[in-house]
C-alpha cells in the first residue's frame, strides 16, 4: 500500500495521480532537493498494514497535524510542508526501496516519522550517505544515537533509558529482583534485551528467564513457556502490540501473577484495544507528555491540530510523538531563511541547540542527537484508559 497526502486534509489518498499532481504545480527548478517554488516535501517509509500498522498510521497523523497546522498559517516563507508515506509493513527490504524512491524519484527534503528498529537500520546508512535528515524515528535504539550519523535526529528517549527506569521501579518501588524477558527476535527486542540486562547488573542481578517470538507474528506460546519456568516477579516486555497483549492474555490464563513492562515502541492505545478489558495492571513507559495533559502548552496545540486535521483521529502518545516531530522541524525551518538547505537544517540544531515547543524542550549538543531524555510511567485502567503514575503501586 501507498500512501500520498498532497493536502494537509485528513483523507488519505491512494493513487499515483497524487504525484503527478504535486509535481504538475510544483516549480521544477529548485536549488535544493525537496524545497520547491511552493512546498518543501518530506517522506516517510513506516508500516500501514500489519502488526504495527497504527503505529505507522498515529505517527502520520501527528505529522500531518502539525503540517496542516502551519500550512493553514501560511507555510514557512510561502512554502506548504507536505508528506509522502509508503507502506514498509516493518519490513527492512521494503523499507530500502521506500527510501530509495523518496530520495531519488520523489525528491524529498528529508525522511521523518519511520517506524521500528529494524527498518531504521536499514534507512539510516542511504540517508546518511545521501546527506538527507533523518527526523524522529520511532524507536529507541541505541545505533541511532551514534553521533557519527550526523544527519539523525532523535526525538525521543533511548531504549536503555526506557529499561533502566523499569527496574529502578521494580526494586525500588516493590522491591522484586525476578525480572524475565520477553522480546520480539530481531535488533528492536534485542536492543531491549540488552537494556534489561545492564540495568539489572548495575544492581548485581540477572535476567530469570526470556522467551523470544518472531516479528510480524503473534506467535509466543512457546516464549511464555520459557518465561514460566523461570518463576519471574515481573516480565519486562519489547515487543509489538499484538504479540504483546497476546503473552499478556495467554499468562493470565496460566495463573502467572506478574508484573508486565512494556516499552513505548508497543503502542498504548493498540495495546490496551487488543487487551480489551483485561488491561489493568499493565504498565507502559512513555517518552512524550500524557497526551490529555493540556496544563502543556505544546500537548494543547497537539489536541487542537488533531481535531482539526481529523475530528475523528485518536488522541494518543503516538501521534503526539508525530505532532512533536513535525512542529520541531517546524521550528528549525523557521530559522533558514528563504532558502532552506538540507546541511543548513542539520547545522541549525547544532547552532540553536534548545527548541521550546510550548514548554516542551529538546536539547541537543555535540555529542548528542536525541531531543528528549524523560521517560514517563503509565498504567492501563479496568476500563482502558491510561493514567500517569510515579511509581509502581503494591
Amino acid at each position: 500500500m501507498e500512501i500520498f497526502a498532497v493536502t494537509r486534509l485528513p483523507k488519505i489518498i491512494f493513487s499515483l495521480v497524487s504525484v503527478s499532481f504535486v509535481s504538475l504545480f510544483a516549480t521544477t527548478l529548485h536549488a535544493e532537493s525537496g524545497v520547491f517554488g511552493n512546498e518543501i516535501r518530506f517522506g516517510q517509509s513506516a508500516a500501514f498494514e500489519g502488526p504495527a500498522s497504527e503505529l505507522g498510521q498515529s505517527m502520520r497523523n501527528g505529522i500531518l497535524a502539525a503540517f496542516q497546522e502551519i500550512n493553514q498559517a501560511g507555510g514557512i516563507n510561502g512554502r506548504r510542508l507536505t508528506l509522502t508515506s509508503y507502506d514498509d509493513g516493518y519490513n527492512p527490504s521494503k523499507a530500502i526501496e521506500n527510501a530509495n524512491k523518496l530520495i531519488e524519484i520523489d525528491d524529498v527534503f528529508a525522511l521523518i516519522g519511520g517506524v521500528g528498529t529494524p527498518t531504521a537500520k536499514v534507512i539510516q546508512p542511504i540517508s546518511t550517505e545521501k546527506n538527507v535528515p533523518f527526523i524522529g524515528p520511532f524507536t529507541g535504539a541505541s545505533f541511532l544515537r551514534n553521533t557519527d550519523f550526523h544527519n539523525v535526529v532523535n526525538i525521543r528517549a533511548s531504549y536503555e533509558q526506557e529499561t533502566e527506569a523499569w527496574i529502578e521501579r521494580l526494586t525500588k518501588d516493590l522491591g522484586l529482583s525476578r525480572v524475565a524477558v520477553f522480546y520480539q527476535d530481531d535488533s528492536f527486542g534485542r536492543a531491549g534485551l540488552k537494556g534489561v540486562e545492564n540495568a539489572l547488573k548495575k544492581r548485581n542481578l540477572e535476567i530469570v528467564a526470556e522467551g523470544k517470538y518472531m516479528r510480524n507474528t503473534a506467535a509466543v506460546k512457546r516464549a511464555l513457556l520459557s518465561i514460566r519456568e523461570g518463576k519471574p516477579e515481573a516480565v519486562a516486555m519489547i515487543g509489538a502490540y499484538r504479540a504483546s497483549a497476546e503473552f499478556i492474555r495467554l499468562a493470565r490464563s496460566l495463573g502467572m501473577e506478574v508484573i508486565f513492562l512494556n516499552i513505548s515502541f508497543v503502542g498504548s492505545k493498540a495495546l490496551s484495544r487488543e487487551l480489551g478489558g483485561q488491561g489493568q495492571g499493565v504498565f507502559v513507559t512513555q517518552v512524550v507528555p500524557f497526551p490529555e495533559d493540556n496544563s502543556l502548552p505544546i500537548v494543547s496545540d497537539y489536541q487542537k491540530a488533531m481535531k482539526e486535521f481529523d475530528p475523528a483521529a485518536e488522541i494518543g502518545f503516538v501521534s503526539l510523538e508525530g505532532y512533536i516531530a513535525g512542529r520541531f522541524v517546524v521550528e528549525v525551518l523557521k530559522e533558514l531563511g528563504d532558502t532552506p538547505t538540507r546541511t543548513a537544517f542539520i547545522s541549525q540544531i547544532d547552532r540553536t541547540k534548545t527548541f521550546d515547543l510550548g514548554g516542551l524542550k529538546l536539547a541537543f549538543g555535540g555529542n548528542d542527537n536525541q531531543g528528549l531524555d524523560r521517560v514517563f510511567l503509565t498504567e492501563i485502567l479496568p476500563d482502558g484508559r491510561f493514567r500517569p503514575i510515579d511509581r509502581l503501586p503494591k
